[in-house]
């Protein structure tokens, strides 16, 4: 199916809905006093595009817009990712008391319309499309980082943000004028088609997927593309680095895996991905997988602010999430999408009770957690244990599901020194982790520190996400039904 601009607006529902709530949010902030609304307004339009997006299940698949952008079950669910995103940031928004000085019209406006892009890079089947998308979504993200009024520490995040963004993007369209010039065309189609018959030359093929992997790299975070992530982290407001840490970086798998698979690989007979002899970008991407995790973790020992510790340890989880490309086949994939719907859960339940702890104490250091669950923070206090040892691996966590498949994935095809860093990297997780779950139950609170509260909004959502955290940990077979059906990519 290859259909015009007017056909393919029966398809594109998903991002109508997002569009018109953008629009009726900031004409709304005109007219409203009680910016409440502009919250459930927000939150609506979200569940409208998810409702969307469901109901496109079944559609048939193609090509939309003169084959700038895809149809696919795989462009699916990295729509329905970003939008639950978005959704939990919302969630955790309204209660949240950085947020309360920012304009919030144009706070959800922008918030939205960063969740539009990440639609973009899930469905591009066009290098232009998708370096467009990319830079959508990095420009709304400089935004929402240096949102704060007044607050340095949030304008110097956006800054590095933007120049560390500036160079990634301007090195990645370079290598994407490598591929055109090389292949003649930005389609992916048409470049798995030339690289497959055409002969070109290799060296200068593996130079252009550098070059492009620092943008993609950039999103990903994953080293060296990787030192704005700690300072962004810790300056943005915490919901935001909630959507960075699980939004951001799944659109930017998502453009990743787009690329180097049905772009630049091709699939074999026996449901492997056969790449080109001579551009070894998977023995490349092994080696960002190892120092990346090892890097992250590392980094995050010696951490004494939660938000900066999780962004590191936000790294190492890029490197896992990497495993997935290396192996080269479908069951690779699978559990890297596996691994992106655990960390959604687990990673802003994580920052979810961070922004508890805020709210309460205004304090981010792994010190205002000490005794919380002798400060009548109990119930926080266990769910964030549950949430840091289901990032750690242990059974019976869906933490540990996710890791089980990526690692099983590696040794099924005998990456086996890869599996080993992979679990020793997992092993010095729970140092640190295990340090904030210590400091929440074992050290006695001092006198002066407060007691921490939480609303009845951020009780529900804590429940519903530690819950999933554990069910996934036990019954994964409805989320590895959804994800292997999600894995299905439009070729022809």
């Amino acid at each position: 199916m290859d259909l015009s601009n007017l056909e393919s607006l029966q398809f594109f529902y998903p991002e109508f809905v997002l569009v018109g709530t953008i629009v009726f949010l900031i004409v709304l902030d005109l007219i409203v006093a009680d910016k409440r609304w502009l919250a459930a307004s927000a939150f609506l339009g979200c569940l409208l595009s998810l409702w969307a997006t469901f109901d496109l299940y079944g559609s048939p698949e193609g090509w939309l817009f003169h084959r700038m952008i895809v149809l696919d079950n795989f462009s699916l669910f990295f729509k329905v990712i970003p939008l639950v995103a978005t959704l939990l940031v919302i969630w955790i928004s309204f209660g949240c008391r950085e947020i309360r000085e920012i304009h919030l019209g144009e706070y959800y406006a922008i918030l939205l319309t960063s969740s539009l892009g990440m639609f973009f890079m899930a469905s591009s089947s066009n290098l232009l499309m998708a370096y467009l998308s990319l830079e959508l979504v990095s420009l709304t993200s400089y935004i929402l980082t240096g949102s704060l009024p007044r607050n340095r520490r949030s304008s110097e995040a956006a800054l590095k943000y933007l120049i560390y963004g500036g160079v990634a993007s301007g090195t990645m369209i370079y290598g994407m004028s490598w591929v055109f010039g090389i292949t003649g065309s930005l389609d992916y189609a048409r470049i798995s088609e030339v690289l497959a018959h055409a002969q070109v030359n290799r060296l200068s093929l593996f130079i252009a997927f550098v070059l492009i992997l620092a943008g993609f790299g950039y999103k990903v975070v994953f080293v060296p593309f990787h030192m704005w992530s700690p300072d962004v982290y810790q300056g943005a407001p915490t919901p935001i680095t909630a959507f960075l840490s699980v939004g951001s970086n799944a659109a930017g798998v998502a453009i990743m895996i787009r690329f180097f698979f049905p772009a630049v690989s091709r699939l074999g007979d026996q449901g492997n991905w056969l790449f080109l002899t001579g551009v070894e970008w998977p023995h490349f991407l092994l080696f960002l997988s190892m120092v990346t995790m090892t890097v992250g973790n590392l980094c995050a020992l010696n951490q004494q602010n939660v938000k900066r510790l999780l962004a590191y340890s936000g790294i190492a989880h890029a490197g896992y999430i990497l495993m997935g490309l290396v192996v080269l086949n479908n069951e690779g994939l699978k559990a890297m999408l596996l691994y992106i719907v655990v960390y959604l859960i687990m990673n802003v339940g994580a920052f979810l009770v961070v922004v508890i702890v805020a709210n309460a104490t205004g304090r981010e250091d792994i010190e205002g957690y000490r005794g919380l669950a002798w400060r009548g923070a109990a119930i926080p206090a266990v769910c964030m244990a549950i949430f840091l040892f289901s990032l750690t691996g242990l059974p019976p966590l869906a933490g540990f599901v996710g890791k089980f498949f990526l690692f099983a994935a590696a040794i099924r095809e005998e990456f086996y020194f890869l599996a080993v860093v992979a679990i020793i990297n997992s092993v010095i997780s729970l140092y640190y982790y295990a340090g904030i779950v210590k400091t929440m139950f074992m050290d006695q609170p001092n006198p002066a520190d407060q007691k921490v509260d939480m609303s009845a909004n951020e009780s529900a959502l804590l429940g519903v996400l530690s819950s999933l955290t554990v069910v996934f940990g036990v019954y994964w077979g409805p989320l590895v039904r959804y994800t292997s059906e999600s894995l299905r990519f439009f070729l022809k």
